[in-house]
């Protein structure tokens, strides 16, 4: 397999660093490092990124995370592995993936769920990942970037 291009966030430097500053700021707003994970790992599953589908399972084990969660990822609500707030942030991370979907991307019951499991700030950073990793996966997919070259 070859990419397309190189990634475009790292032949602009600039856009590689304003990249990885909203990555370090959303480690700092109150959400798990592994809720993270499995938010990113879950986008990317959706939006068939294949180099973030290799990298977050990688990254959520060396911070802790069991193979057993990340396996049932894709099936999170027919497994009991998740806790409600990882349910509301991954219900969050389909819906706003998914914003084509549905006259009303984020309706109120997933947003209402979301609001019970966490504060505005840790809200605010759930949905700037959210946002980051969509915009990691566009990238990827669109210049066809290759899995298993980027290793943390």
């Amino acid at each position: 397999m070859q990419p397309r291009m190189n990634n475009p966030a790292v032949m602009i430097p600039e856009a590689m660093q304003a990249l990885m500053a909203l990555a370090t700021v959303t480690r700092t707003g109150g959400v798990p490092d592994l809720t993270l994970e499995l938010v990113n790992l879950r986008a990317s599953q959706i939006n068939g990124c294949s180099v973030c589908v290799d990298a977050h399972p990688r990254l959520a084990k060396k911070a802790g995370e069991t193979d057993e969660r990340l396996f049932a990822v894709a099936a999170w609500r027919d497994t009991p592995y998740f806790t409600a707030a990882e349910r509301a942030a991954l219900a969050l991370t389909e819906a706003l993936t998914r914003i084509s979907d549905r006259a009303d991307p984020v309706p109120d019951d997933i947003w209402n769920e979301a609001v019970r499991h966490y504060d505005e700030t840790a809200l605010a950073t759930l949905v700037l990942a959210i946002t980051n990793i969509n915009v990691w996966n566009r990238l990827n997919a669109a210049t066809r970037q290759v899995a298993g070259v980027w290793k943390p």
